[in-house]
């Protein structure tokens, strides 16, 4: 016997998704600093996260920079994408500026502010978070897109 439309429902809220989009952005001020946020887990990164249903890329780097940091941005730009094959996540990258807002921490960003490019690039230790961030910074690279 088959499951029953509620079974699948089920199992499709429980089930992780088998991709994830995820939406970032490198946010410029006109010090030429970089919006970084400390979360719980792996320290110093830029804001973002997962794209949700129905939610352009864009939209959701917007909101999840909201969410995180207190700070409302303008894309300006699409920068590239860094794709994890081996655990099917898609990175999207947006560079970004300050429009208003006030910094504010939440549970994923336990201190924000905006530092200095040499200095926020030394506090990004995260897997290849720093390659990110340089890689949004050099025009002469977008559109890029990094398999690893």
């Amino acid at each position: 016997m088959g499951e029953s439309f509620l079974e699948k429902r089920i199992l499709d809220i429980f089930t992780p998704p088998k991709h994830i989009v995820s939406a970032a952005t490198i946010v410029l001020n006109k010090e030429r600093e970089i919006l970084l946020i400390k979360g719980p887990r792996r320290g110093w990164e830029m804001p973002g996260g997962q794209v949700e249903e129905g939610e352009s890329l864009k939209e959701a780097a917007i909101r999840e920079t909201k969410e995180e940091t207190g700070i409302d941005i303008e894309v300006l730009k699409f920068c590239g994408v860094f794709q994890n094959v081996n655990q099917s996540i898609c990175n999207t990258l947006f560079l970004a500026k300050p429009t208003g807002g006030e910094l504010t921490t939440s549970s994923e960003s336990l201190v924000v502010g905006f530092y200095p490019i040499e200095q926020a690039l030394e506090m990004v230790t995260y897997t290849n978070f720093r390659e990110r961030i340089e890689s949004c910074l050099d025009g002469s690279k977008h559109p890029f897109y990094v398999e690893f």
